[in-house]
């Protein structure tokens, strides 16, 4: 029998998740993962003990880590939301290998993917960025075609309990401010714009794929054996911007200095031979220097 595990944090959108588990997943079995970030003290604290008890009222294991997420975060210099989203799915995955999980099941809904796709689209993005979350890589999110409106309304219809984080009313953080100012107005212009937010990123998904499938086709032989790219082979290609992109963005070129380097190989592939030199040239990337030497592209 298939043993997954449930993701809850108390909220709304997880206990949907968790009263719901035998309906979305037929036949498994359960246990459930809390992750106390002790960002909220005493309500953090709440949180945890109401999934605790939910778990025994309902006969379920409950796994539960607590994080020092701020300090994580000073100590890798990323932000409070990527540090709590490294160091759960860090553990979810720590828990599938030790106890056995198929899958950890989290409660992303149709809000959160548009939230994302908008969020990505506002700091630039490529086709991945907009194609929404997926399943992938052991995680399954079964929610991403309902709608939040409507888990409320399960909800309060079955008399289900839930936490609320108070920091979901604050619209500072770019995410809560989408979601608490900017789709208010989204549904004033478009009632359905969930849905065809979502039409829009299964679409996307495919073009992505296709996409994807035509640079695995082209891949062989653009690199040396040591990573460098070989400019006149990406150059021969018909979709060589396209290419490059991919073959560089593990160096973290910001969208102007990729466009900058784009225009150099542009004038190279395009002006008369030996009218535009493009050895030693160098673009910075996040924390990796790109340099042009004798037609490769070579991080430093």
């Amino acid at each position: 029998m298939r043993r997954i595990l449930l993701a809850v944090s108390g909220g709304i959108d997880s206990m949907y998740l968790a009263n719901r588990a035998p309906e979305l997943f037929p036949g498994a079995r359960f246990a459930v993962a809390h992750c106390n970030f002790t960002l909220r003290g005493a309500e953090s604290d709440g949180d945890e003990q109401f999934v605790r008890d939910w778990c025994a009222a309902h006969g379920l294991d409950c796994f539960v880590r607590r994080f020092e997420t701020a300090a994580y975060a000073a100590e890798h210099g990323v932000s409070i939301e990527m540090a709590a989203r490294e160091l759960r799915y860090a553990w979810f995955a720590e828990l599938c290998r030790a106890e056995g999980f198929a899958a950890v099941a989290v409660a992303h809904n149709a809000d959160d993917n548009a939230e994302t796709m908008l969020l990505n689209l506002l700091r630039g993005t490529g086709t991945r960025g907009l194609r929404g979350m997926g399943d992938r890589d052991g995680i399954v999110r079964p929610l991403l075609d309902t709608p939040r409106a409507e888990i409320r309304d399960w909800m309060l219809a079955h008399g289900c309990a839930w936490r609320e984080d108070s920091t979901n009313a604050d619209s500072t953080p770019k995410r809560n401010r989408i979601r608490n100012e900017v789709f208010p107005i989204f549904a004033k212009i478009n009632p359905s714009f969930l849905r065809t937010l979502g039409e829009d990123m299964e679409r996307i998904a495919r073009t992505d794929d296709i996409a994807e499938s035509w640079f695995r086709s082209v891949r062989e032989g653009l690199t040396t054996a040591d990573g460098a790219v070989r400019i006149p082979a990406v150059l021969a290609l018909e979709h060589w911007e396209y290419a490059l992109w991919r073959l560089l963005e593990g160096a973290g070129l910001s969208a102007p200095t990729f466009g900058k380097l784009v225009a150099l190989l542009r004038r190279y592939k395009d002006e008369p031979r030996g009218t535009v030199t493009i050895g030693g040239k160098t673009f910075e990337g996040t924390g990796t220097t790109l340099r042009i030497e004798k037609e490769l592209i070579i991080s430093q």
